[in-house]
């Protein structure tokens, strides 16, 4: 049996419509109602998304959100700069993971 997960994108409205056009469900918030950001990914978790991109300017709001499914293969969470530019904070996940699976940091 084919399971089929949905990916869903979590950013302010700006930065994430581009991502309807590809088919992908858009969810315009506001990076400061951190309790709504919250409930939105713990829903969309338990909606069997497969994947959920998340602005890093959201994401540094619900730390603890974040990394409680870093331990889960699904749904995996990905950050992703908004249309203001990076943080860093994605491409720092990126190099922890790297490294916990590696042993050494290859990406500097």
């Amino acid at each position: 049996m084919i399971i089929m997960h949905k990916i869903g994108v979590i950013g302010d409205y700006d930065s994430v419509l581009c991502f309807k056009t590809l088919g992908l469900d858009v969810y315009g918030v506001d990076e400061e109602d951190t309790e709504n950001n919250r409930k939105l990914v713990d829903g969309l978790a338990r909606e069997e998304y497969g994947i959920i991109f998340i602005t890093e300017q959201v994401a540094q709001n619900i730390p603890e959100t974040i990394s409680k499914y870093d331990k889960h293969t699904v749904p995996a969470i990905i950050l992703i700069p908004s249309n203001e530019g990076s943080l860093g904070v994605g491409m720092g996940r990126i190099r922890k993971n790297v490294e916990k699976a590696v042993g050494i940091n290859i990406l500097d």
